[in-house]
């Protein structure tokens, strides 16, 4: 049996090259504040793939996207071992673009910080009086450039994203900009709406593209997973104050409680975090 080893290491996701296409293994690691906690999170690895499946395949008509496969039997012997049995998805290669389309469709986190500080987020001016955690007018397009580990993303304009992409790719600056826009308002608008009849609010999310063989625009990475997302519940939402949260909000609260911890989570934090995303995949799949 021949044995592969990841030929890039990220903070959740490991990527195997096979040849002709990748393997992207999601671990049980978690991150925060761009750190790599100390825990592992059992089982979390395999709940972030097959949330992610679940929305690739969701979401086909709207753009293509990179997923081949997620059954072992498609996959290398390497890869039908216990470790790797649900929570490795073979994909296609891409030549990846270097933005994370961010969209947000409720003022929460970081835009709420900046919007009572300027009354903007990311550039964009919003009205005024909005209060925490509330539901905006139209979702907003905010982008920002993807930073290497240890390192902060940084918001960016949309104006600033056609540069960058127009740096990347010559001549393609202003057309990938706007696919990169309409695409990622598409895909949270019709995502955002599923997911409400669920009982699960999409407060804002991340998605990431490449070019495939083609120069065809294709959604890549992870899809609305609880790491790359901010879910809430719908049953007792509120406005005016911060939300319970399905995604890994409550592990950075917990960090941000206790500045001492050294990115080491206790047991009861690590239990209640599976719970959560246990709940968030159950509700929106079952």
């Amino acid at each position: 049996m021949t044995e592969y080893r990841p030929v890039k290491s990220g903070k959740v996701r490991e990527i195997y090259d096979i040849g002709d296409s990748l393997i992207m293994v999601a671990t049980d690691r978690i991150s925060a504040f761009d750190h790599i906690l100390k825990n592992r999170i059992t089982g979390k690895g395999k709940i972030l793939t097959q949330m992610s499946a679940f929305w690739f395949d969701y979401t086909k008509d709207v753009i293509p996207n990179h997923m081949l496969s997620i059954d072992p039997e498609d996959m290398p012997p390497f890869f039908r071992q216990e470790a790797f049995r649900g929570n490795s998805m073979k994909v296609r290669k891409l030549t990846m673009l270097p933005l994370e389309c961010i969209v947000r469709g409720y003022i929460s986190g970081s835009g709420w910080a900046s919007y009572q500080k300027t009354g903007s987020v990311c550039g964009i001016t919003l009205e005024k009086g909005l209060q925490e955690s509330q539901k905006l007018s139209a979702p907003i397009y905010t982008p920002s450039t993807k930073a290497d580990l240890g390192d902060h993303d940084e918001n960016i304009s949309y104006e600033r994203s056609v540069e960058v992409l127009e740096k990347a790719f010559p001549g393609h600056g202003e057309a990938y900009a706007a696919t990169l826009k309409e695409k990622t308002l598409a895909l949270y608008s019709k995502c955002a709406d599923y997911a409400l009849s669920r009982g699960i609010i999409i407060a804002d999310t991340k998605f990431e593209f490449g070019l495939d063989e083609n120069g065809v625009i294709t959604l890549a990475d992870e899809m609305l997973t609880p790491d790359s997302s901010r879910f809430w519940p719908l049953e007792g939402y509120r406005e005016g104050t911060s939300q319970p949260s399905y995604d890994k909000q409550y592990v950075r609260d917990w960090l941000k409680k206790n500045p001492g911890s050294d990115y080491l989570l206790p047991d009861d934090v690590i239990a209640k975090t599976i719970e959560r995303y246990e709940e968030a995949y159950t509700l929106l799949t079952r």
